[in-house]
């Protein structure tokens, strides 16, 4: 690696269990484009970690998505996220090339990740954002939700780097022909030192995990507070089964007990952008409706004719969600 000043923009491109990149990564790099004309035209670069030999698989992924720059770690102790170990190999790559802005996206392991790599380079965070922008002195703008949803707050940081994580499915991935001789970078492993304060013995997909796979979901069913109890949610699933849906919930219905947080959608949730979306006995609070706008197709089954949900539905269906479903899980 060579020493460089204001190196543009620094993208952390995550590997899954699966052995892909997550979309998330896609999204930020159409956004990181963006961002770069606006501050004429800076470098968009990732950072990727990978066990030894494993980089080719990723190449081509990388070209033609026209990032500039692949920075990579190759290490057999890469083979499972390490907090510490990945942490410390981002903190050196930045010392070196020195990004403008570093974007991570907000999946879990971003979240873990980029706490622990603002607080060892004195940066400044702006977490689990819905929004990214340059603003007239050339700071990165980042948009998220605050006050349990309430307003969105833009902040600024003049710390160098300018870090965000940002939610996955916020941004489009655009169709994209700019295809670019990427220069991929091997970066000195430096872990020897360290010691795993957490090690990975097993993992286990929850039910929970499996059915509820929202990032990718093409058909939602989502409950809200008119779904009264759990019951409600049970004929829900039900519901979702039959049409081969995903369940999903508003901040009430988790609030009220009926669903777990992992399913929330909305400003203080997930962002989806599925195929269908189905809101049953959802009212259509604006901290709800902006995690769904991106829907190809928004479904509302409500009794309030005048509930706000209509006003952004393609398709509404005025009645009670306890009549209607199971009606339709008699055909």
């Amino acid at each position: 690696m060579t020493n460089g000043e204001n190196s543009g923009i620094l993208i952390y491109a995550q590997i899954t269990r699966e052995n892909y990149i997550h979309t998330v990564f896609f999204e930020l790099v159409d956004k990181a484009k963006e961002l770069s004309e606006k501050l004429g035209g800076v470098e968009v670069n990732a950072v990727i970690f990978t066990t030894p030999n494993l980089i080719d698989n990723y190449k081509e992924a990388f070209r033609n998505r026209g990032v500039n720059k692949v920075f990579y770690f190759e290490d057999e102790e890469f083979k499972t996220y390490s907090t510490d170990f990945y942490a410390k190999s981002i903190v050196d790559l930045v010392g070196v090339i020195k990004p403008e802005i570093l974007l991570i996206g907000a999946t879990n392991q971003g979240r873990d990740l980029a706490p622990r790599v603002a607080s060892a380079l004195h940066a400044g965070l702006t977490a689990d954002c819905t929004g990214l922008d340059i603003n007239e002195k050339g700071l990165l703008a980042a948009t998220r939700p605050t006050f349990g949803g309430q307003l969105m707050a833009t902040i600024l940081s003049k710390a160098n780097p300018q870090m965000a994580t940002v939610r996955p499915n916020v941004f489009k991935v655009t169709r994209d022909d700019s295809y670019v001789d990427t220069e991929f970078v091997s970066c000195p492993v430096n872990i020897s030192y360290l010691k795993k304060k957490v090690e990975l013995l097993e993992f286990k997909k929850t039910v929970e995990n499996v059915i509820n796979e929202l990032d990718s979901a093409e058909i939602i069913v989502a409950g809200g507070r008119g779904l009264k109890n759990k019951e409600g949610f049970e004929l829900l699933q039900k519901f979702a089964d039959k049409i081969g849906g995903t369940v999903a919930a508003s901040r009430v219905a988790v609030e009220m007990g009926l669903a777990p947080v992992s399913i929330q959608v909305g400003q203080t949730g997930k962002t989806v952008s599925p195929k269908v979306y189905i809101a049953c006995g959802i009212s259509g609070a604006i901290q709800h409706t902006i995690g769904i706008t991106d829907s190809k197709h928004i479904i509302a089954i409500n009794n309030d004719p005048e509930a706000p949900i209509f006003e952004i539905a393609d398709t509404g269906i005025v009645g009670d969600f306890f009549e209607i479903v199971p009606k339709y899980l008699e055909l």
